[in-house]
């Protein structure tokens, strides 16, 4: 009997084409070459998706539906919900940064979860034989749609933009907790225990079929010429196509140059943004009449000033910290990679810090975050009240073309042709890469 083809699967990170074996369990392929996580397979994934996602819609309606936490000063108080706090700079005209926040914390998410949830739903159908009545051009619309959103759900860095901001009025005044509050707290850690939930080729492979990768082999790569890999569903697709066989993605041949100059144009429009960011007030706090403005430097000196000092080392971390050093890299790296290729090590060494920057890159919204509670919370009128600032709208957008220059820019212009190995040896394949995953 013909044993099964191995599943190929190109790096996304240094263009490997690699042959996976056979898994079993929970467990992980990894790349021999850079180490990315190429295949993560999840055991009984189909019914952890269903009861985290019902879970992780449960504690999202109620923490829209209950009060979220009140203020209250000199027997005046102040109750807000979720979506106070996330609408409170349209209250200040700033509809842009408004429809963000409530996208990234509300939409996104909601339809993100539901959508995971319908498709493992049609892939179980599918896969126990059951005749499916969605359409195909639709699940694929559908799937492509939700792996290209993860990135911009925030959940997480919401919560912890809750906590900072708790911490900078509990001494001004009393702060009650509500029933939301605690609603959302289960809800963020189970959205990340959802997102771990999905075993993503599982499900394209009980929606859609993979098709034969021809010629290619394990231990080509990028500068093969002879395919081009899907960045959505990993299928290996012939270079003439324009989209993908498997999901109709558009496919994006190798192409440095491109991709470099939309990095540099993403990048220089950050640093840009970063100087009003930096110079403008972040939020303006009215205390009996009396208006004092604050940056972002501010923010820190105060909290700092206070013996806050961990929630002062995340502000400074998270606002100026980690925005200027993720510039930095990326000004680096874009520099370096004119300088041609170097040897395999040090094409690793400039991968690990540019995972670096899209690990760290969306935590800068957490000042964002803090302002919108604080602005939607302290509204005690004639005694104390505070409004975002312009710099809070500058910032959003830092941290968003940042975030776009990491997305565009591609980790394969570090890896030229393979070296240091015997071109009569057997092409790699991974009889080790798969390992139980912890």
């Amino acid at each position: 009997m013909q044993k099964p083809s191995p599943l190929l699967i190109a790096c996304n990170e240094c263009g490997l084409v690699s042959a996976i074996p056979p898994m079993e369990g929970s467990s992980k392929a990894s790349c021999p070459r850079c180490g990315h996580t190429l295949v993560r397979q999840v055991e009984n994934s189909p019914a952890k998706v269903q009861a985290y996602g019902i879970s992780c819609l449960v504690m999202l309606t109620l923490s829209c539906v209950f009060p979220f936490m009140s203020f209250s000063a000199s027997g005046i108080s102040n109750n807000i919900s979720l979506l106070d706090a996330l609408k409170v700079f349209h209250n200040f005209d700033n509809n842009a940064l408004a429809a963000m926040l409530l996208i990234t914390i509300i939409v996104l998410p909601a339809i993100y979860i539901s959508l995971v949830m319908f498709l493992f739903h049609v892939a179980s159908k599918s896969s126990k034989g059951r005749g499916v009545n969605t359409p195909p051009s639709l699940l694929k619309q559908l799937s492509r749609l939700v792996f290209r959103v993860e990135i911009w759900l925030l959940v997480d860095i919401f919560l912890v933009g809750v906590i900072v901001s708790l911490v900078k009025i509990a001494a001004l005044a009393d702060v009650e907790l509500g029933t939301a509050f605690w609603a959302y707290c289960a809800y963020s850690a189970l959205v990340v225990f959802f997102s771990r939930a999905i075993d993503k080729e599982w499900l394209w492979k009980s929606l859609f079929p993979s098709y034969p990768t021809g010629k290619v082999k394990p231990g080509d790569t990028h500068l093969s010429g002879n395919h081009v890999a899907c960045r959505v569903c990993q299928q290996i697709n012939d270079p003439h196509h324009k989209h993908c066989q498997r999901c109709n993605s558009r496919l994006h041949p190798y192409n440095p140059d491109m991709n470099i100059g939309w990095a540099w144009s993403f990048l220089i429009s950050a640093i840009i943004f970063y100087v009003p960011a930096n110079l403008y007030p972040m939020m303006y706090t009215v205390s009996l009449g009396s208006t004092e403005r604050s940056t972002i430097m501010d923010g820190v000196i105060l909290l700092w000033n206070m013996g806050s000092y961990p929630i002062a080392a995340i502000i400074f971390i998270a606002s100026i910290f980690v925005p200027m050093t993720k510039m930095l890299i990326m000004i680096w790296l874009l520099r370096a990679e004119k300088q041609g290729k170097e040897d395999d090590t040090n094409a690793l060494k400039k991968l690990k810090y540019y995972r670096f920057t899209e690990l760290i890159g969306r935590w800068s919204m957490i000042d964002v975050f803090v302002v919108a509670i604080l602005s939607a919370l302290v509204n005690l009128k004639g005694l104390m009240s505070i409004s975002p600032g312009p710099a809070a709208f500058y910032f959003a957008l830092v941290v968003f073309f940042t975030m776009c220059a990491a997305l565009i820019f591609d980790p394969r212009v570090f890896w030229g042709p393979l070296r240091h190995r015997d071109p009569a040896a057997s092409p790699p394949v991974l009889p080790s890469a798969a390992q139980p995953q912890e």
